[in-house]
């Protein structure tokens, strides 16, 4: 089972199409679109519609909400008050694309509902791209990786990578130029625009940091399972 996610917006098409989005990175993870006025398909948001949305997308770890404009995130506060167990759910106070895409890779690796709400909730922040500041004495392992996949580190090629990384003991970088980027942040790796044919260097510290290398060498080979 994993966390639920359910997506509250004023229009269904907009809903649905994020939902489909999201589910390409978290294939496991159920994804409800809740969009638009459930009796003429108009925009708005419809609270019977979000009720039922949690409910369906909760498989028993609990479910998080997130929302599109002031009104749905109105809407979608009363639905969960209104849940047997309210605690079951939580609304995100995220960005509704970014924060859907951060919670869904984040609840397809196993993270329980309060990670999967500050999944989406640091989503709203902008990507930690830090100048590299290499360390020799810090134990890590680092190994170096030329992208042959055709979209390079974007969407669902980052989210593989993180979901891959999820049970490793290690801290894990991936560097492209001058600039460096979390490996367990999906948004962190596509901001960093890696292409078909950049050199990235990837980093693990940590007892399992070769275990990490290894893996990362396995997902760069077979394309990401493009």
């Amino acid at each position: 089972m994993t966390v639920g996610i359910v997506l509250v917006s004023h229009s269904a098409k907009l809903a649905e199409g994020l939902a489909e989005l999201a589910g390409q990175m978290a294939p496991d993870v159920r994804i409800v679109p809740a969009g638009g006025l459930s009796d003429d398909g108009g925009l708005g948001t419809d609270y019977d519609e979000v009720v039922a949305a949690t409910q369906r997308a909760d498989s028993g770890d609990g479910v998080v909400l997130l929302y599109d404009l002031g009104s749905a995130q109105m809407t979608a506060e009363l639905a969960v008050e209104s849940l047997a167990d309210p605690s079951a759910a939580v609304v995100a106070d995220a960005p509704l694309v970014e924060g859907a895409v951060a919670a869904a890779v984040a609840a397809q690796s196993g993270a329980n509902r309060k990670a999967v709400g500050e999944a989406a909730a640091g989503a709203g922040l902008a990507p930690d791209l830090a100048a590299v500041e290499a360390s020799a004495d810090d134990g890590g392992e680092e190994k170096a990786f030329t992208l042959t996949n055709d979209v390079g580190l974007h969407a669902r090629p980052a989210a593989v990578l993180v979901r891959s990384l999820a049970g490793f003991e290690a801290d894990v970088s991936v560097r492209l130029g001058a600039r460096e980027a979390d490996a367990h942040s999906v948004l962190a790796l596509m901001s960093l625009g890696a292409r078909q044919g950049d050199r990235i260097v990837v980093r693990a510290c940590g007892p399992q940091a070769a275990e990490v290398l290894a893996r990362v060498t396995e997902l760069v080979g077979t394309n990401f399972g493009e």
